[in-house]
């Protein structure tokens, strides 16, 4: 007999009667317990409740109820995309279907509890229910509801979000010129809404303004990709610094370059998330006050630093999801100190209403790991000055600690509203910082006149911030702070290629993950793009300059889109910001493209960008129309209406855009366009659309998914009664293929995948 054998079965003998395999240490598992036999965490911690007693952040009387719901579970939120030309039918969907399904429904004897808008969300966009996991899983009707919530997340078209963490990218008041710097990004759904405000109007396919989101960790930026994907938006980059130390950028203005100061900066900051207890409570047992303690010096720098690349007259918001003075306001107390009257701290009490919340507080006292407690510096003992710090403490003079209007903070407690707890603060940029009062200057050529660009030097590596005192003047050229060029740089810059923006030269840079493919612009002559211009009948107005591809040898594969903004940011800082994403994908090569007019079909990534430009190869459609063609692999003509048929029938084979206008005149059939990229083949029309996109826009008209899964499709249907199979993503089999004379699919270009991780 084994080792282990031979413990298993001492465990056993050793076991009180009763107890069952799997739920030693607590006996059998109750209802609240974990599964899998882990024993309960139980949700206590004496020091946590002294510290926050004793700080009185909890209004008197409520002290049961604020413990008390931080022992519940946490609802969950969902968030309807707002700028999507389809939110509003979403809404009427959710509404008038699911939640109306809801209103009788009993799991269990127990009625459930119908989701509920948050009241001071705008326009009904965000929604919170009780319903867990485990009971959607009980009903068919829930089931329904669960499917519809897990699709249209993949599709972009709802996004499962904390309510607290809904409130920062409001109080930024976004407008569509802004540009927009999210310093800690990732896992990136405040920065989905941020891409949101930017297109509140869907008729501008390239708003002036542009979210640069950044995350220290490599790892996480590509799960920011992924969200921001969702979005489909050209106004997005997605960068990797430690954002205490993110270099400065320089952009081309008229021929000058200038530094690029941020409209809004969101300093969503890493914190230790005692707020967030009702969800990970792992908190309980871990919390100490050495967390906040450890993590202020780096707040304050992160924090410090967005300031400084703040432009005059913007608006900056601190938050964090934790409850502690330390991490909220004695880093703004701190920040507003050394500011000298550059920054202040707005009113915001207004904007939100609806919203419950406390106002910051003024005075605090800092407790150590260990229980003992300091009011004031000059009591802290020599000994405790690493763990201890002055900004740590509010303060002394009444007359500065007025001025600072720290009451003008909003903490969020979890039992006025039912959520997580929060911290937030809204910061406005009067002047400069008191450490460069002159506006930083960049020398340098115009971006089409210069012919070689001198790379700056190493940018700081992970871990090792700027030091919050140094000056805006020495931070113009990125966080080396001073150009130095090498004979090695000179010989970098000779081989450097016009348009060609690569990832910063390793030997400059500590690079973390994956080493990106470079950004390259399509030159003016490139003999690519004239077919391209030619079969489309692209528009003059269309920003050729802002297509890109990843690759600089080879055939060009695909074809990504920026706004003209991020174009120029792209080719000003290649050599000192590590680019991790940026663009749409909106053009894929066939492989026998050359075959037809046009070697690049349309990407239904990005068509509703591209769709503007377009002014050949539209066929309107009905609403008849894109349910077969959403739910059959290559209708033939014959099954579609007549009008359709007149449109396609004397169109050469290649790509198509599919319109479909809503009828004002029906208003029981759906409200909203939609524009679809298809494929015109021999004698048959197919759609290249992503399965979750299918069924979003199946759901809009009234089809619904059941619960079974077929091997071929995912069975639908409308009314309860016909049943449909949707096809697979794929481009289809061989032989239907060859009869719609489908192009061949790209390796590496699936039509209806995402990109894969770069």
């Amino acid at each position: 007999m084994g080792r282990r054998a031979r413990g298993r079965r001492l465990q056993q003998q050793q076991r009180p009667e009763g107890v069952e395999d799997g739920a030693e240490g607590g006996g059998k598992r109750s209802e609240a317990g974990w599964e899998g036999g882990y024993p309960e965490i139980v949700k206590e911690n004496k020091l946590f409740e002294h510290y926050y007693q004793e700080l009185k952040i909890v209004p008197e009387g409520e002290w049961d109820q604020f413990m008390g719901a931080l022992r519940e579970p946490l609802p969950a939120t969902l968030r309807i995309t707002g700028y999507k030309s389809h939110a509003k039918e979403i809404l009427h969907c959710l509404k008038n279907k699911y939640f109306k399904e809801l209103e009788d429904l009993e799991v269990d004897g127990q009625k459930v509890e119908v989701p509920q808008p948050l009241s001071w969300y705008p326009e009904e966009l965000a929604w919170h229910t009780n319903l867990s996991r485990k009971i959607l899983r009980k009903s068919p009707q829930l089931e329904r509801f669960h499917q519809f919530l897990v699709s249209e997340t993949e599709s972009g078209n709802i996004s499962r979000q904390e309510a607290v963490s809904m409130i920062p990218p409001l109080l930024l008041n976004v407008q569509p010129h802004h540009k927009i710097l999210d310093m800690c990004a990732a896992p990136g759904s405040k920065t989905t809404q941020l891409i949101e405000m930017l297109h509140a109007d869907m008729s501008v396919p390239f708003p002036e303004g542009f979210v640069i989101a950044n995350d220290v960790d490599n790892k996480r930026c590509y799960l920011l990709v992924h969200q921001a994907k969702r979005l489909s938006s050209p106004c997005i980059m997605v960068v990797n610094h430690d954002a205490s130390s993110i270099p400065r950028l320089t952009i081309d203005v008229d021929g000058r370059k200038e530094v690029l100061f941020y409209d809004r900066v969101l300093c969503d900051v890493p914190c230790s998330g005692d707020g967030t207890m009702r969800k990970n409570i792992d908190v309980w047992k871990k919390w100490t006050t050495l967390n906040s303690l450890q993590l202020h010096g780096l707040q304050l720098r992160i924090a410090t630093r967005g300031a400084e690349q703040l432009a005059e007259g913007g608006r900056m918001v601190y938050s964090t999801c934790s409850l502690n003075p330390i991490e909220d306001e004695a880093v703004i107390a701190s920040l507003l100190e050394k500011s000298e009257g550059a920054l202040e701290l707005a009113d915001v009490s207004a904007e939100l209403p609806g919203l419950k919340w406390m106002p910051g507080v003024t005075q605090w006292k800092v407790m150590t790991r260990d229980g003992q407690w300091f009011a004031d510096w000059a009591d802290v003992p020599h000994s405790r000055h690493t763990q201890i710090r002055p900004t740590m403490f509010p303060p002394k003079e009444p007359e500065k600690l007025e001025a600072m209007h720290l009451e003008r903070c909003l903490r969020i407690l979890p039992h006025h509203q039912n959520t997580g707890g929060f911290f937030v603060a809204v910061l406005v940029k009067k002047s400069s910082m008191p450490w460069n009062k002159r506006q930083p200057k960049v020398q340098g050529k115009s971006l089409e006149t210069r012919e070689a660009t001198q790379l700056s030097t190493a940018t700081p590596t992970e871990g090792k911030p700027v030091d919050a005192l140094e000056p805006e003047s020495q931070l113009v050229t990125g966080t080396g702070d001073s150009e130095i060029t090498t004979p090695e740089n000179l010989e970098n810059n000779e081989n450097k290629k016009d348009g060609v923006c690569g990832p910063p030269p390793s030997k400059k840079m500590k690079l973390f993950g994956f080493k990106e493919d470079p950004f390259v612009f399509i030159p003016e002559d490139d003999p690519l793009f004239p077919p391209i211009e030619k079969f489309y009948a692209l528009d003059p107005s269309f920003p050729r300059m802002n297509l890109l591809t990843r690759t600089t040898e080879g055939k060009k594969r695909q074809l990504y889109m920026v706004s003209k903004e991020l174009r120029n940011v792209l080719l000003n800082n290649s050599e000192r910001m590590k680019v991790i994403n940026t663009g749409i994908k909106v053009w894929c090569r066939n492989n026998s493209g050359e075959e037809f007019d046009c070697a690049f079909r349309l990407a239904q990534e990005g068509i509703y960008t591209l769709y503007p430009f377009i002014n050949s190869r539209i066929i309107t459609i009905s609403m008849e129309d894109v349910k077969t063609l959403l739910t059959q692999e290559n209708p033939f003509f014959r099954k579609l209406s007549n009008e359709t048929y007149s449109q396609a029938k004397d169109l050469t084979k290649g790509s198509v855009v599919l319109k479909y206008e809503p009828d004002s005149a029906n208003p029981d059939a759906l409200q909203c366009p939609i524009v679809l990229c298809g494929w015109r083949g021999k004698a048959s029309i197919r759609t290249f659309v992503p399965k979750n996109e299918r069924l979003h826009y199946l759901r809009m008209m009234g089809l619904e998914v059941s619960g079974e899964k077929k091997k071929e499709g995912v069975a639908l249907t409308e009314d309860s009664t016909a049943t449909t199979e949707l096809p697979e993503d794929g481009l289809g089999e061989e032989l239907r293929a060859e009869e719609a004379g489908l192009p061949d699919a790209t390796p590496g270009c699936d039509p209806t995948a995402p990109d894969p991780p770069r």
